[in-house]
């Protein structure tokens, strides 16, 4: 075999996204809180970046021109991204001059005792304001099972099960592996005997290993068709799940008016007893955009930005910076510093200026779901959006993602506005959103003892002017959580 080397030339066409285009796509993608915590993140870290409190404020200006003869400043030189080593070296010594004059740094930025007692006070006020943390489904379990007379043992063993409890409330691990798991000798029938105390417990169906167990273990003597609502969930739930009532009718002799008068009772137990205890927080949306109609009946966007620090770049080190007697690296660590700072201020003012022309591109588009109420939204896409304003439609995808509007109709992702549609009988284009509403509404009026199947409902658009194929209804009513014909039917 001959081993040799050779030389050629290959021609080729790449693209690499410089830092300064990257940091701008990250920030246009961010909601308005998480840019407030980004910003904060950057005046911890920048030292040169500090918060306007007003306009004229003497402490913060922008960089000024370089004086002739100076060397040009980074921020003044050409960016170039190392197609090789991804500017590694230059990012480590930026890193090491950070520490090397962080404490240089740090005795400039002093706070004052009057700035310490206001940040006390505020982190006061906070912690006054923190919600207690709610009494958790184990906290309620524990303290009633301190109530209950049982051996040493079996207390261990029933807190042990109440620990292993899931949110809902149900306890997935055998009793097998709770006995092992548990140790100390423990056996199956012990952590049996542990069990049926914890489901002795309020709320009623805590404990249960599956949802038949859970449903049996809430019904008691004084209810209503208590037999026949033991008999069809202990046999038949899955029948019942599917409203196939002939066939548990058929196969316990109980009468439909009776199968029926115990779902009705089925509907008041709790198929998830540990929900109500469940900690998962709210989630709190803060909308990025406001939209209020003027007198001329036009919806104006504006920019939620009052939570946003607006920021400058400090005197003080733009002052060092033109210092003939600083030193040279400490003139180049500043240099970075600064051009950090601009690049994140140009960013944010980018940010600002596409979500806005975005935002009222698409509201123009959909003023007839402001005016008249969701019926009426129109389809659109983002390429259309982003030939209107003039930008990438990645651009656009960015600018709306995890963004939210408040109009006069209620608060909505801004994603909700886009949409696919279809064309009419008569030519017009209407929104797939518009589809499902008919469909919905279809399926509202129809007759429940025998209800429409999804052929039945293609025929029932079709006269309304609607041509959809049979898979987009089945499609549609499976997203809208919409049953099938045998399952809606009313005996």
């Amino acid at each position: 075999m001959r081993l040799d080397t050779s030389q050629h030339m290959r021609q080729e066409m790449r693209m690499k996204l410089a830092p300064r285009m990257i940091q701008s796509m990250e920030i246009l993608q961010l909601p308005v809180m998480a840019l407030q915590e980004r910003i904060n993140q950057e005046l911890e870290e920048n030292p040169t970046l500090v918060e306007r409190e007003s306009d004229g404020d003497d402490q913060t200006e922008q960089p000024a021109e370089a004086a002739e003869g100076d060397e040009p400043t980074i921020e003044q030189r050409e960016l170039v991204v190392d197609e090789r080593h991804d500017n590694e070296e230059d990012f480590e010594r930026l890193s090491a001059l950070d520490d090397d004059w962080s404490d240089h740094f740090r005795a400039s930025h002093r706070v004052s005792r009057g700035e310490m007692d206001d940040q006390g006070e505020r982190k006061h006020d906070a912690m006054q304001n923190m919600a207690a943390r709610p009494e958790t489904l184990q906290d309620y379990l524990y303290h009633q099972l301190g109530f209950l007379d049982c051996s040493d043992e079996i207390h261990e063993l029933a807190q042990f099960i109440i620990y292993n409890l899931d949110k809902d409330g149900f306890l997935k691990a055998s009793l097998e592996d709770v006995a092992r798991d548990f140790g100390n000798g423990a056996s199956v029938e012990k952590a049996a005997e542990a069990l049926k105390l914890v489901q002795k417990l309020d709320p009623p169906g805590v404990g249960a290993r599956d949802l038949r167990e859970c449903l049996l273990l809430q019904i008691n003597h004084d209810m209503p068709h208590a037999d026949v609502l033991r008999g069809i969930i202990a046999n038949h739930l899955e029948d019942i799940g599917h409203n196939r009532l002939p066939v548990v009718q058929k196969r316990t002799g109980f009468s439909i008016e009776q199968i029926k008068a115990a779902m009705e009772q089925m509907k008041e137990l709790q198929p998830r007893p540990g929900a109500t205890y469940s900690s998962e927080a709210v989630p709190y949306v803060l909308p990025d955009l406001i939209i209020e109609q003027d007198d001329e009946g036009n919806y104006p966007v504006r920019l939620v930005d009052e939570y946003v620090p607006h920021l400058n770049i400090s005197r003080k080190y733009h002052q060092m910076l033109r210092d003939r007697s600083t030193p040279a690296e400490t003139r180049e660590w500043i240099q970075r510093k600064i051009q950090a700072a601009r690049w994140l201020i140009e960013s944010i003012e980018q940010r600002r200026s596409t979500i806005l022309k975005v935002a009222t591109a698409i509201i123009e588009h959909q003023k007839a779901f402001l005016d008249n109420g969701p019926e009426f939204i129109q389809p659109l896409k983002m390429q259309e959006i982003a030939d209107r304003v003039h930008v990438h439609v990645t651009t656009v995808s960015r600018a709306v993602d995890d963004k939210w509007v408040q109009t006069p109709r209620g608060i909505f992702p801004l994603k909700r506005f886009f949409g696919g549609g279809t064309v009419t009988a008569s030519g017009t284009e209407v929104a797939w959103e518009i589809v499902q509403q008919k469909l919905q509404e279809v399926i509202d009026h129809e007759d429940k003892s025998s209800p429409l199947s999804d052929d039945d409902i293609v025929k029932k658009l079709g006269e309304q002017g609607f041509d959809i194929a049979r898979r987009t209804v089945t499609k549609y009513r499976k997203k809208m959580s919409i049953p099938s014909s045998r399952e809606r039917k009313q005996f």
